[in-house]
């Protein structure tokens, strides 16, 4: 961890001698933060191998197992929630649907809709997934106490506000 912030140090320190004229610290800032997200996508994808699952098929089950038992969201719904076009929603749904583990329903308040829930075995692994999902976070994070994570949620909260 010591030698992370060493390395970005010595990134900036090297900007700042080739180009005076800029503050590199933004660089610093910004390469910490890919830099984490690098670790945390590379730590959980053991969870994820183990159950056969990608990012994008995980990103589905838990956010329809999230809705709760029996609860179903529309594809336009999820792509909202999950911050993607409807053509990705298609394709992840399409994968998530061949193997067993989502199903599509016309939805009865408009017959031109549909709904996705998940199934039984979906519903099942989505709980098994999630609880490898939260274990591994845990761990990842256990060198912050719970003002520390709060602190960097906020944080990180700020940053991803778009102000365009």
């Amino acid at each position: 961890m010591q030698e992370e912030g060493a390395e970005l140090d010595r990134i900036v320190m090297q900007w700042r001698r080739e180009r005076p004229d800029i503050d590199p610290e933004c660089m610093a800032v910004c390469g910490a933060i890919w830099r984490a997200g690098k670790r945390l996508s590379q730590g959980l994808k053991e969870n994820l191998e183990r159950f056969d699952l990608d990012f994008p098929s995980m990103d589905v089950l838990l956010t329809l197992r999230r809705q709760g038992a029996g609860q179903s969201m529309s594809p336009s719904k999820m792509a909202t929630d999950m911050m993607l076009s409807t053509a990705a929603m298609t394709a992840r749904l399409d994968r998530l649907e061949s193997r067993g583990l989502i199903e599509r329903q016309r939805d009865a308040k408009d017959r031109r809709g549909v709904s996705i829930s998940l199934t039984k075995q979906g519903f099942s692994l989505a709980d098994d997934v999630v609880v490898g999902h939260a274990t591994a976070e845990d761990a990842m994070l256990a060198s912050l106490d719970a003002k520390e994570r709060a602190e960097l949620r906020a944080l990180l909260a700020r940053v991803a506000i778009d102000k365009s």
